[in-house]
């Protein structure tokens, strides 16, 4: 062993301790190997950061700002209500929700796609009377299973597209890992669809609810073409019932019903006052194609009870327009001392002084079905406005309201959604058919996105996942000191003489079972980064295809099943499901066997020796 390989070794023994203690954050931990290994001299100082400029880097932040694109404009809701189905029982839920998981996470970040999917598993759950845990594990479970399955579905698969394309065969393709992974997450949605959910433990979650608002009451237009055109009352509550929603009254030509026919027939321009709970108000909107009514901005003479105090704060009639894609969705809360009791949005002139719309108050003490706009605000109610951050923070402080934390309440928007789903389409085309390079393509589809405010400017850096982004560029150039020190090849021979003693099947196995257990300890691109090297070492030494223990490694990164701390995905739901740190072993030893047994046979017959 010569000195280099000793550095790289205590330099890797030491950040693989490093992630197992969990103490820093694995991003911390990844630059300090990367500044390691230049002090140690193992990495050229001018090469120190040409990592965060690798095609691996910039595609996965593409991918997530992409995702990021797809889950704002409600283009997975509009799915999710779609596949999973409204009545079923917790076979065919967990099937539905777990295949779901796993094709999203096919094309976005596999984290997105379960914190997307986690707020349905618990509305089922509930229903259901199963413990969370029960629907939530299968779900963390399908995601990382889906993710396997294509180029982009999870940072391991770009790792190893990275050392391939170090090799005489250029890097991988968009569908290249579809044939194995594919089959090996079907094998594995299979078994936890009739056995793996009955496996998970029965853990009883304690009540978390922070603030709980109840439900609010809002107003929703019935636009030409929506679904809700020509059907009856009865038969649109019976939709509503699905997302725990009614109908408390409607408005048409200006009258006001507050006990409605059933039997009435919707028209266009209808209002329908729709009491739901705030997480659903997407699935409410999107079930009967109906439109979010803001409050009505009156004509001046109706500003009579307005507070004349007020006018000097007034925001000026030439006020800038706002751009609808730079807004958010904010809860606001009335203090008991706010100054809006007993004022209406009617008589404070909301959208003519703040520039922001009020979409839904939500009270708890009793419900009100008067319109949004003459509603008289109350002690504790709390408002769901859209506008402009500053906007709205400038209306909490004039009228002493507090801001809530934010919650996932989205208000999908199908012509955003339509289109941000076909540049995706476009972008995984452009890189599957080798238009362009994954990075490249993935890249122009970000740009079109920020062209198109699908993505708001000032959130397109939150969308990224910048310790993710830190951790693989600091790897990357780590992953390359063990190959140019040899300590790659010095790995690769002790287990093949040793371990595997030359059968190429068994050292196959062997890359694959060491590969899976690393990433249950550590992160999955970081594990990837390390064993790529000491597969392509095994591979020339053993004179056999690299490819096929590349793919090993791709396979044994991206399971991580037996603890929670081996993916983001486990670790978001081990509160939400009550487990403890032993619980996952249950549900996922059985998944790393079958994955095991599975993707071995498939691996020699895709990509034969």
């Amino acid at each position: 062993m010569t000195q280099d390989q000793g550095l790289i070794f205590a330099i890797l023994a030491a950040t693989m301790g490093l992630f197992l203690w969990g103490r820093w954050r694995h991003d911390i931990v990844a630059l300090g190997a990367l500044l390691a290994c230049v002090i140690a001299g193992l990495v050229p100082d001018a090469q120190a950061f040409v990592g965060f400029g690798h095609p691996a880097v910039i595609t996965v932040a593409c991918v997530l700002v992409l995702s990021f694109g797809l889950q704002r404009t409600g283009a997975v809701d509009v799915m999710a209500q779609r596949v999973l189905p409204a009545n079923a029982g917790p076979m065919l839920s967990i099937a539905a929700l777990t295949g779901l998981g796993a094709l999203l996470s096919a094309f976005m970040n596999n984290v997105g796609a379960l914190a997307l999917l986690m707020p349905i598993a618990l509305k089922i759950a509930g229903k259901q009377d199963l413990p969370p845990g029960r629907l939530l594990m299968p779900l963390a479970f399908g995601t990382i299973l889906g993710g396997m399955t294509t180029l982009i579905g999870t940072p391991p698969n770009l790792i190893v597209s990275s050392f391939r394309a170090k090799t005489d065969a250029g890097p991988f393709a968009m569908f290249d890992f579809s044939p194995v992974g594919v089959a090996v997450a079907l094998a594995g949605v299979l078994f936890i669809t009739l056995i793996g959910w009955r496996l998970v433990p029965r853990r009883e979650v304690a009540s978390v609810a922070s603030f709980d608002t109840g439900t609010y009451i809002t107003e929703a237009r019935v636009k030409e073409g929506a679904k809700a055109v020509g059907k009856s009352l009865r038969e649109v509550e019976q939709l509503l019932e699905e997302a725990d929603a009614q109908v408390v009254g409607m408005v048409r030509n200006k009258l006001r019903l507050s006990a409605p026919n059933p039997r009435r027939i919707l028209q266009v321009d209808d209002v329908l006052m729709i009491e739901a709970e705030p997480e659903s108000l997407g699935d409410v909107l999107s079930t009967l194609g109906l439109t979010l009514e803001a409050a009505k901005q009156p004509s001046p003479d109706a500003d009579e009870g307005a507070d004349e105090s007020e006018s000097a704060k007034s925001k000026t009639d030439d006020k800038k327009d706002t751009h609808n894609d730079e807004r958010v969705l904010q809860e606001l809360l009335v203090r008991t001392d706010s100054r809006l009791i007993g004022l209406a949005a009617s008589n404070i002139r909301l959208r003519h002084r703040y520039s922001i719309n009020l979409l839904a108050i939500s009270r708890q003490n009793h419900r009100s079905i008067k319109r949004l706009r003459s509603t008289q605000f109350e002690r504790g109610d709390v408002l769901l406005l859209q506008g402009e951050a500053s906007d709205i923070a400038d209306f909490a402080s004039d009228y002493e309201c507090v801001p809530l934390a934010d919650r996932a309440i989205s208000i999908p928007n199908p012509t955003q959604a339509g289109f941000a789903v076909g540049v995706m389409l476009l972008a995984v085309a452009l890189a599957a058919f080798g238009v362009l390079s994954a990075a490249v393509a993935f890249a122009a589809g970000m740009l079109i996105f920020m062209v198109a405010r699908v993505v708001p400017l000032r959130q397109l850096y939150e969308a990224i996942d910048w310790p993710v982004i830190v951790l693989l560029g600091a790897m990357i150039p780590v992953a390359g000191a063990m190959s140019e020190t040899g300590a790659a090849d010095l790995l690769a021979r002790l287990l093949m003489e040793h371990l595997a003693q030359g059968n190429p099947v068994v050292m196959l196995t062997l890359l694959l079972v060491v590969t899976m257990t690393l990433s249950d300890f550590m992160n999955n691109a970081a594990t990837a980064a390390v064993m790529c090297p000491i597969a392509l070492s095994a591979a020339s030494q053993l004179g056999v295809s690299p490819d096929t223990l590349l793919m090993a490694v791709a396979i044994g990164a991206s399971c991580s099943f037996l603890t929670p701390i081996g993916h983001q995905n486990n670790t978001l739901i081990l509160t939400p499901g009550g487990f403890r740190f032993g619980d996952y072993w249950r549900l996922g030893l059985p998944m790393e066997i079958i994955v095991v047994v599975v993707s071995v046979p498939l691996l020699l017959l895709v990509w034969p020796l």
